[in-house]
């Protein structure tokens, strides 16, 4: 059976993230992974249950950020809001006041049921999500709603305020309708002028091929395959894979000039907590040095064609964790054991790296690979 042996120099610590995975503390053990004998599949946790069948964001966010129906309906309308920074609490405060002339998502019936979503950007993690409450049946939507933020002020310079508005759909995907984009960079937030309510056209979505352009830095790290071979027998039945996270170069600053990063492995399609290994966090630097080795055992040779190891590079921050990039090293079949998954999604690189770990055992094999952006599977129990 394949288990996970954590054999740090480091002690690793726990954390949880904001995407709803619960934290688990790593210890000097082997755990088990959900593996049993009846089929390979099994060591998947493919089922529906598990989770891994149904994508949610990365930070919980980049799914809501930027899925739904985006072409279905035609932008257009208004949307009248107002934005201020309230120094004695070090909020900022969004007050939404009301839309007009939106997209009807019930042509027939010409009307939608409307709600506004914000986010600052680019933390796009639950922490950063806030909505108003849906208003239904109409096209022009009265809210009167403050959403707050606890923020510094200073931070906010290098964030952008994303509003944007959705029609909620009880059976089906949410339908986009429009959004605003503020750069807060260079708000001023002493002009009164600033702080009277406005109304800005909305506008059709951007976000994804910007957000996919962001330069996420690097990782520089090694894998080796160890094959195990039985007495008595000449091919080794299980083994070995040895992941070396050496450092990352080049991190994104999503909080002014604060990080604090670490890395989480996981071994698709096992998306069991246990499963899980972290390095320790490396603060105040965007290139951090890991030198941290994580091994999983267990593995078959035909596991190797259907497993994918997840490396995820995160910045703790107080009681929740935003993602900075990730790789996804493997064949890149878009197939596992002969389902077809979204995670099986390696680029050239990556399976380049994959390919000469499998076909060189007992060898370290080096790369320095672009971090990227993922949607992460859920953890399943």
């Amino acid at each position: 059976m394949i288990k996970k042996q954590i054999r740090n120099k480091i002690q690793m610590n726990a954390y949880q993230e904001s995407d709803d995975r619960e934290t688990d503390t790593a210890s000097e053990s082997s755990y088990q992974l959900s593996r049993h004998k009846k089929s390979p599949s099994s060591l998947t946790n493919l089922s529906s249950s598990s989770g891994m069948t149904s994508l949610s964001s990365v930070s919980g966010s980049v799914m809501s950020v930027y899925s739904g129906d985006f072409g279905n309906l035609e932008v257009k309308g208004n949307i009248q809001f107002a934005i201020d920074y309230v120094d004695s609490l070090k909020e900022l405060h969004v007050f939404v006041a009301q839309c007009k002339d939106l997209a009807a998502a019930d042509i027939k019936k010409q009307r939608s049921d409307p709600y506004v979503k914000t986010y600052l950007l680019p933390d796009k993690g639950k922490m950063g999500k806030k909505k108003t409450l849906v208003v239904k049946k109409t096209l022009n939507p009265v809210y009167n709603e403050i959403l707050r933020y606890k923020v510094e002020k200073q931070i906010l310079k290098t964030q952008k305020l994303n509003v944007s508005v959705w029609h909620r759909d009880t059976f089906k995907r949410n339908s986009f309708l429009g959004e605003v984009e503020l750069d807060l960079e260079t708000w001023d937030w002493e002009n009164k002028q600033n702080k009277q309510l406005k109304w800005y056209p909305l506008k059709r979505k951007t976000a994804p091929v910007a957000l996919e352009a962001e330069n996420r830095g690097e990782m520089k790290l090694a894998l080796q395959y160890v094959p195990e071979p039985i007495p008595g027998k000449k091919l080794p039945t299980t083994g070995e894979v040895h992941i070396w996270v050496k450092e990352c170069l080049d991190l994104p600053l999503l909080r002014g000039n604060h990080l604090n990063s670490f890395v989480k492995c996981t071994i698709l399609p096992d998306t069991s907590r246990k499963s899980r290994q972290k390095t320790r966090a490396v603060g105040k630097t965007t290139n951090p040095v890991f030198n941290h080795t994580m091994v999983y055992d267990g593995f078959r040779p035909e596991d190797l064609t259907e497993a994918c190891v997840e490396l995820t590079v995160w910045d703790h921050y107080k009681l929740t964790n935003q993602f900075l990039g990730g790789l996804r090293i493997g064949f890149g079949t878009g197939k596992s054991y002969g389902t077809e998954v979204d995670w099986m999604d390696s680029t050239s690189e990556e399976v380049a790296l994959w390919e000469k770990m499998v076909n060189s055992p007992n060898t370290w094999i080096e790369a320095t690979l672009p971090l990227r952006m993922l949607l992460i599977a859920k953890i399943s129990k």
